[in-house]
């Protein structure tokens, strides 16, 4: 009876243990919410239309921002809501002006669009004014000298409208001239090769448990900047891979990890990178595996030999070599694990051709 009451109490406390288990990690649409309210009430993301998406914890956020500022504003607001694993920063710098024009509401365009047709109307009516005292004139070219003075006396009033509308045309100019022009188009520019690219981890790697062709993520720590202007900004992203790995044996070997950087994500664009390898090497154990197991046997030799004779020698240094090698068995070499945040330095092994963001006062920051 007893046997079976502590099955009972063992199974329920394994079901209460699985359902609290469950209840620890979040739903992504509830995730999803959070991020948006984070970002919604922080001043320092001025646009709101950011896109929001939470799979299994990873969160990727899309859409267009004012600076990158604001694009590395709304990626810390949602690395610190709870349950967010990863964010996957898509977040694309547009010009402030093409922000507020796609923001813009149809009625105000169509508003605007009256507008300016209701101030082209003055010059087409200073044009329909003008024809009037030119028959004045000619109505009064047969009269004597001093009545020919008087139509311009009379005409000299007409001149306002005229000038008016000048003016008005002058004030439509200038308004038109005042418009902003619309932003020069970057050129791309030529990473050469051999400039150090330095990043941020942002996924775990483990000798122990990655696996050759795995692929790792990271963000650039510090700006690369080519004649004083910044060309890959710390709003950039990387991937890479795992070229080799090998983890520490149990008896012999040691712990082995190369990886390398495969491409750069900027400004909504990919770009191939071929860098040079980075690679670490942990302790080994093979000379201290061999000393305990070979100790074990000769004390095992010995002590056969003092009870046992010649046979019982050959059993004692049979029994003595496999104790040794289960205490060597017992530990593992140094495993070599690279954590979220650790920072590296790779070298381009070719030059890349970049384009920059268009808002370069952002990117020097």
């Amino acid at each position: 009876m007893r046997r079976y009451l502590l099955g009972f109490v063992l199974g329920s406390l394994a079901l209460l243990g699985a359902g609290c288990s469950r209840n620890t990690s979040r739903p992504d649409a509830q995730i999803a919410q959070d991020v948006q309210s984070k970002i919604n009430s922080d001043n320092a993301v001025p646009e709101k239309q950011v896109t929001i998406n939470s799979t299994s914890g990873v969160v990727t956020l899309s859409g267009n921002v004012s600076s990158d500022a604001a694009r590395n504003a709304a990626a810390n607001d949602a690395a610190q809501i709870e349950g967010v694993k990863t964010v996957v920063n898509n977040l694309q710098v547009a010009p402030a002006a093409a922000a507020d024009q796609g923001m813009q509401n149809p009625a105000d365009q169509q508003a605007e669009q009256q507008q300016q047709q209701a101030n082209n109307a003055p010059p087409a009516r200073e044009e329909r004014s003008r024809p009037s005292p030119r028959r004045k004139t000619s109505s009064s070219g047969g009269d004597s000298g001093l009545r020919t003075t008087v139509p311009p006396s009379t005409t000299a009033s007409a001149p306002p409208p005229g000038m008016n509308g000048s003016n008005s045309g002058n004030s439509y100019d200038n308004t038109a001239s005042n418009t902003p022009a619309p932003p020069p188009v970057p050129q791309p520019i030529t990473v050469p090769s051999g400039t150090q690219i330095n990043i941020r981890l942002n996924d775990t790697l483990d000798s122990e448990k990655s696996q050759v062709g795995d692929t790792f993520h990271g963000s650039i720590s510090q700006p690369v900047v080519i004649d004083g202007k910044t060309v890959i900004p710390t709003s950039a992203d990387v991937e890479g891979r795992v070229v080799e790995v090998k983890s520490a044996g149990r008896f012999a070997g040691q712990s082995d990890l190369v990886i390398e950087l495969t491409r750069l994500m900027m400004n909504g664009k990919s770009y191939s990178l071929q860098t040079d390898r980075w690679s670490k090497q942990g302790s080994a154990r093979g000379k201290a595996t061999a000393a305990k197991v070979g100790g074990g046997a000769a004390v095992g030799a010995i002590l056969g030999g003092i009870f046992g004779g010649g046979k019982g020698a050959a059993i004692g240094a049979a029994a003595g070599a496999g104790a040794g090698t289960g205490v060597s068995a017992a530990t593992k070499g140094q495993q070599i694990l690279l954590k979220p945040e650790t920072m590296l330095s790779f070298q381009l092994q070719n030059s890349v051709s970049v384009t920059p963001g268009g808002n370069r006062q952002a990117m020097n920051q």
